[in-house]
């Protein structure tokens, strides 16, 4: 059977298609976009989170290279000149805490050491443990609410019991005390010194925190377990191992990145209040929290020694929060912001 057009029928038809699809005068096609390009275009436009990760990644780079910033500002953050100091009351000579052109930020009472220098070894020491004992926190939180959303029944109960009774446990008073006993023991499993220390805050800090993780990852995968990708996983006989690692792992790393990103923080300030109150680290090592604790006894006399490590830990938790709060911004759907 064969249609004829007539010729003002056949330019109807031309009118109404169009211009040929590959021709140049065609339209660009639409181009889809994944939930990371998506999440990423909100970011950008929350200019309160790029600032704030714009000062975290300047902190970052000032802790990887604080050895030469220190050589090419000609300092060194534990050395001492008792030429910067009044020998009759062993404070710095010179107003604001002894700033000059060669010492920006001043220097240190009794041993005349460089304040800048110091803050800049001092972001090596709580970005380690921040960012050390986050990991740490998010491989026992990340398993442990994976497993127990997963599994639920006696693994979940089990689980959400230790969970619980970790959250309960009094996190401070341990930690003064484990750090007090091991301060007195010269060696644990072969690790001693400086690098025992580290260890030590880092378990602390982390072990007892993964509970918070664990509970947020355990809510999401009880939600992810019944989606019908999960269901057409297992129809077509994928092991729970490979369920949980292809299928339902991957979308947990939203609900990660924030946790990560707003957990650092506090880690970098667990490390610095354990250090002020004297059970965290110790000359020679360099800690704002350390330097608070020295610039205590001056605060009255000298408060420019007091204010550089206090505005440092602000600006660095500042600066971590405000990226964290616009990331979980940028990865909820939801959000209208």
């Amino acid at each position: 059977m064969s249609i004829s057009l007539s010729p003002s029928e056949l330019e109807v038809a031309a009118d109404s298609v169009g211009p040929d699809a590959g021709g140049p005068g065609a339209e660009k096609a639409i181009e889809g976009r994944s939930l990371g390009q998506l999440a990423w275009r909100r970011l950008k436009h929350d200019k309160v989170a790029m600032a704030g990760g714009v000062v975290v990644l300047l902190i970052i780079l000032v802790a990887i290279f604080a050895p030469l910033l220190t050589d090419w500002l000609g300092q060194k953050p534990n050395t001492i000149d008792y030429n910067l100091t009044d020998p009759s009351t062993q404070l710095p000579m010179g107003s604001f805490g002894g700033a000059s052109g060669k010492h920006w930020l001043g220097v240190t009472p009794v041993l005349g050491q460089d304040v800048l220098a110091q803050l800049m070894y001092g972001a090596r020491t709580s970005l380690i443990i921040g960012f050390a004992a986050t990991l740490l926190s998010l491989v026992f939180g990340v398993s442990a609410g994976l497993a127990a959303g997963y599994f639920r029944g006696w693994a979940d109960s089990f689980l959400s019991r230790i969970m619980d009774l970790l959250l309960s446990f009094p996190v401070l008073l341990f930690s003064i005390a484990l750090l007090a006993v091991f301060s007195i023991i010269p060696s644990f499993l072969g690790v001693s010194g400086t690098p025992l220390r580290y260890a030590v805050i880092i378990f602390v800090l982390g072990f007892f925190g993964f509970p918070y993780i664990g509970r947020i990852v355990r809510g999401q995968v009880l939600s992810l377990r019944e989606k019908e990708f999960v269901e057409a996983a297992r129809s077509l006989g994928a092991s729970n191992f490979r369920i949980m690692s292809k299928e339902i792992a991957p979308n947990l790393i939203g609900p990660i990145l924030v946790y990560a990103t707003l957990t650092i923080p506090n880690y970098i300030l667990g490390e610095a209040g354990l250090s002020y109150i004297g059970v965290g680290f110790q000359p020679p090592t360099i800690s704002w929290g350390s330097m608070l604790n020295d610039a205590g006894n001056y605060f009255q006399i000298d408060p420019m020694y007091l204010i550089a490590p206090g505005m440092a830990l602000f600006i660095t938790v500042l600066a971590f929060n405000l990226f964290g709060d616009g990331l979980r911004d940028a990865l909820d759907p939801r959000s209208r912001r």
